[in-house]
């Protein structure tokens, strides 16, 4: 056996471990000094190194027992750059990296490994492409560990290019390499290029899958994301615990709760450690598919919870319409001693919008910078601003925007074009739109929202010219569109959609609904309607909504005491939630719309948004 294994395996160094204490520790030091043994510059280099790794805490003291050795080892020093490279302190790795270059020793390929992952920790773009230069002259640009660094560490800083000219300069491309670049192309929004590194690889780890269905999951394709995960599990790959995170980031963004539910199961059926970041997917998918219930069972079964698992239960609370119960979550989260961060005020502030608590939602906003020390960000304003809109309070929300110490955004001067709407308010409404669109030129929207305005109050001029000015800018509104899944199948509809292969049992489904909630006395909301045309005209345009249409879908193939659930890309228009409401009563169905606003839970004739979105 070599001197060096020999050195490696002493008893005292192998007795240090995460648990020994600093006590304990100066007693292995005391007792290697007494021997003799730290003369020893690898015996030193391991006991420095095992101090570092083993427990991160007492990297101050390896610092100081570092000091002392008359001739540091290369592995000694390439400990410490390794762990203060994951450490808060990345930028202290220099200083060992420095000490080397003064020994006159020669960094190896773990040295330029650590400092890159530390330049990625630092996001300094200057320090890694000096460090990039200094490993090309020592001759290690060719390390497939060194190159796939130099890749994350460029994915980092978000330069994908340069990512691409390091993985261009690479001549035989190794799987580290390949999933590197596949892993910074996906993360970095050019899904394409990743697939086609994907399919070219002629083997696919478990982290190559999962970077690749991050990567659709990430970019808006979440239907991709869940083939390719699909595609995984028939090719045999193990799955793991971060596999299941991008996949039940495609099942929120679709609004899928059956294929979510099933992600569940597979978690628990395979018995994949809970984790907190899975965790918090998990309470996240089933707030956003609109079943609260199982989000919280899942939130109170965790055994560990950190601010984000918190903020993410109370923003589901929020969009669900149970401000106050997000409320009193926010009192047992600081109970609990977990301070609250910014994404934890946006659920506040909206739990307090959804319930109309105006004066309790500013004494939050003010206490983020009073007492928490965090400074508002947009779309803390813009939250502001719908809590005073949702109230009815018009003039006190312009006068918000107006004092806001940051110019004002889209999203605030939106969030007052909505109240305006909701509140019959012409003059701010017009107001409102003009700075919206000075601010978002292409945003329909604006249109549509400053169109409905026009037309509940009969201007049809003003109707005319939006319409004129949409037109001339080139601007067209988004097509409505609607999913519905049964039995694991998503089944969409557009607005006027005849495509569905059950279209004649959908028609005659729609004529039946119409005829029963006449009988109750429903009469269609033309206002918002567009366009200056017959009255008849109008409810058979209304009458097409994707909404309706997915709504007496699900009345022909789903169960009475499963809840139809649907998910839409606008906002859901007046007569399209009157018509759900009644829908809820006359049927005895319960109803959960999801729209690019927020949830609607409608039952037994009402709904949980309290004819505010």
């Amino acid at each position: 056996m070599s001197s060096l294994k020999i050195i490696a395996k002493h008893p005292s160094i192998c007795q240090i471990d995460s648990s020994t204490t600093l006590r304990e520790l100066r007693q292995i030091h005391a007792h290697l000094l007494l021997n003799g043994l730290l003369t020893d510059p690898h015996l030193s280099g391991q006991f420095v190194a095992a101090i570092a790794l083993r427990n991160p805490d007492n990297l101050d003291y390896s610092g100081r027992v570092l000091d002392r050795c008359e001739h540091p080892t290369l592995f000694g020093l390439n400990s410490m750059i390794r762990v203060h490279s994951k450490s808060p302190t990345p930028q202290k790795s220099f200083h060992f990296y420095d000490r080397i270059l003064r020994r006159g020793l020669s960094p190896d390929n773990y040295t330029f490994s650590f400092l890159v992952r530390a330049c990625a920790q630092l996001l300094a773009r200057g320090v890694g492409e000096s460090v990039h230069g200094a490993l090309v002259r020592h001759g290690f640009e060719s390390d497939p560990h060194v190159q796939s660094g130099l890749i994350n560490m460029y994915a980092e800083m978000g330069s994908l290019e340069s990512c691409r000219r390091v993985f261009g300069g690479i001549l035989d491309h190794d799987v580290v390499c390949q999933t590197a670049m596949l892993s910074t192309s996906a993360k970095l929004g050019d899904v394409a290029f990743a697939k086609k590194l994907f399919d070219e690889m002629p083997e696919r780890d478990t982290v190559a899958w999962n970077a690749m269905i991050a990567g659709y999951a990430q970019c808006g394709e979440p239907r991709q994301a869940l083939n390719l995960f699909h595609e995984m599990q028939l090719e045999g790959v193990k799955v793991n615990e971060p596999s299941m995170v991008p996949v039940l980031s495609a099942c929120t963004q679709l609004g899928v709760l059956d294929q979510g539910r099933w992600a569940h199961a597979y978690i628990e059926k395979n018995r994949l450690r809970m984790t907190l970041t899975l965790g918090t997917a998990l309470i996240d998918m089933y707030a956003k598919c609109g079943d609260m219930d199982k989000a919280m069972e899942v939130f109170w079964g965790m055994k560990e919870r950190n601010v984000y698992t918190w903020s993410s239960a109370m923003n589901g609370l929020a969009m669900n319409g149970a401000g106050k119960e997000c409320l009193e979550l926010l009192s047992l989260m600081k109970k609990d001693g977990v301070l609250p961060n910014k994404v934890t005020f946006v659920s506040v502030l909206r739990g307090c919008s959804v319930v109309g608590l105006v004066e309790e939602g500013c004494k939050h906003f003010a206490s983020m910078t009073e007492l928490y020390g965090i400074q508002p960000e947009l779309e803390h304003y813009g939250c502001m601003v719908d809590l005073y809109g949702r109230a009815g309070r018009l003039n006190e929300a312009l006068k918000f925007i107006n004092d806001m110490p940051v110019e004002p955004h889209a999203g605030a001067w939106g969030a007052l074009l909505n109240a305006s709407k909701i509140h019959k308010n012409m003059e701010i409404g017009e107001l409102a739109s003009r700075k919206m669109l000075e601010l978002e030129a292409k945003s329909h929207g604006a249109y549509v929202l400053l169109s409905n305005i026009y037309a509940e109050n009969k201007s049809w001029e003003g109707v005319s010219h939006v319409r004129q000015v949409m037109k001339s800018r080139g601007v067209k509104k988004l097509p409505g569109c609607s999913v519905v899944e049964v039995d694991g199948e998503v089944h969409e509809f557009f607005v006027g959609d005849n495509s569905h292969q059950m279209y004649n049992e959908i028609k005659v489904m729609l004529g039946e609904i119409f005829r029963r909630l006449r009988l109750s006395g429903y009469m269609a909301d033309t206002n918002p309607v567009l366009f200056d045309i017959e009255e008849e005209e109008k409810e058979n345009a209304l009458s097409l909504h994707s909404e309706k249409i997915a709504t007496a879908f699900g009345l022909i193939r789903l169960k009475k005491d499963i809840p139809i659930r649907i998910v839409k890309n606008l906002r859901i228009c007046w007569d399209c939630h009157d018509f759900m409401k009644m829908v809820s009563r006359t049927f005895d169905r319960e109803i959960v719309v999801r729209d690019n606003n927020r949830f609607h839970h409608f039952r037994g004739g009402g709904c949980s948004c309290r004819d505010y979105w």
